[in-house]
């Protein structure tokens, strides 16, 4: 909200007024009101816009976009998911377990058995055979090294040595003791060097910074540092001018947005429910209980009555069909009923047999 009382400036002990903290001054805090009452009302209009798109695209999303969204999602499991899972799982597995079961018949089978029985003596042999030729062939290679070791032991590290201790050296000392002295040449010139270049440098230095670095210095401190510090002021202002502006705006169009619902609710809404409640729903119970009601038991009765004469018609037809092959054929032979119950002389005569094994026991 804007806050349209002045704060009254703060005072010393002494009933000085002490400066603020934030370094603003008094053309600030009265340039602050009209800028962020002309905010407001520029921002006023882009928030109620925006406000309503924002409505808008959730009744659109809510009703429309939502609902084609499921749709489609449906459509597309059931035009391309449940096909694709049909067709891995009653398809492609089937086949890729027989097409496995075939490699592991004919491929994986005979290939261990070929490799257990055939390859494995095959190359333990083969591993035998070559560890004697190893053998030998290790015996034979210890002895030329050791040949070849001793002849270039006396033929090339021998006269290497004693050309090294007694040519080498002596040369290299020699063109250290002259590269040192080129060295202590190449110090002194290079020290001259080193001064002429450091007196060049410093003139270069103080030209630049005279001609270049202090006046920029100047224009800095003096032009840009000030207008910088107003152009901060003002954008500073401006954003919170906006923001204020902003925050004011979405409670003002939340209070049109409110008074537009009721309006909308108490003109429309209510009257319609009213209708609905009390002049729709008793007419349409009115037409449910003498209209409709009276038309779907008519409609039941006469489904009752279309099934038993389709019932009866079939059972005539039965019947008549059964009297037709009884003429035609005769009556068909019945097999003989079997008493599966034990006659009562036989089952006198097992316990009596019982009775006399426990008897003798």
């Amino acid at each position: 909200m804007v806050d349209l009382e002045k704060a009254p400036p703060a005072r010393s002990p002494e009933g000085e007024p002490v400066p603020r903290a934030d370094g603003e001054g008094c053309l600030v805090v009265a340039v602050r009101l009209p800028v962020r009452i002309v905010a407001l009302v520029l921002v006023l209009p882009v928030r109620m816009a925006w406000d309503a798109l924002v409505v808008a695209g959730r009744f659109l999303r809510d009703t429309v976009l939502r609902p084609v969204g499921r749709a489609l999602a449906w459509l597309g499991r059931a035009l391309f998911v449940w096909p694709l899972v049909g067709l891995w799982r009653y398809v492609v597995v089937p086949v890729a377990k027989g097409v496995g079961w075939l490699g592991n018949v004919l491929l994986v089978v005979p290939a261990v058995w070929v490799y257990r029985w055939v390859l494995t003596p095959v190359g333990r042999a083969l591993a035998w055979c070559c560890a004697g030729v190893g053998a030998v062939l290790t015996a034979l290679g210890r002895g030329l090294y050791a040949g070849l070791a001793w002849l270039a032991r006396y033929l090339v590290v021998v006269p290497a040595g004693w050309l090294y201790a007694w040519v080498l050296t002596p040369i290299g000392h020699l063109l250290a003791w002259c590269g040192r002295g080129l060295a202590r040449c190449g110090r002194g010139v290079l020290w001259c060097l080193g001064k002429v270049v450091t007196g060049i440098g410093a003139v270069l230095y103080w030209t630049v910074r005279i001609l270049l670095v202090l006046p920029a210095l100047a224009v800095w401190r003096w032009v840009l540092a000030p207008v910088g510090r107003a152009l901060a002021v003002v954008g500073r202002e401006l954003l919170d001018a906006l923001g204020h502006a902003w925050r004011i705006a979405g409670h003002l169009s939340r209070a049109v947005g409110r008074a537009l619902a009721a309006l909308f609710r108490w003109t429309v809404a209510e009257p319609a429910r009213w209708v609905y409640r009390s002049v729709l729903t008793p007419v349409g119970h009115a037409v449910r209980d003498t209209v409709l009601r009276p038309l779907a038991d008519a409609a039941c009765a006469a489904g009752r009555a279309g099934r038993q004469a389709l019932r009866s018609a079939r059972l005539s037809v039965r019947q008549a069909r059964a009297d037709l092959r009884r003429t035609l054929f005769g009556e068909p032979e019945r097999p003989p009923s079997v008493d599966r119950r034990e006659p009562s002389g036989a089952k006198a005569r097992t316990l009596g047999s019982s009775t006399t094994a426990l008897t003798k026991d």
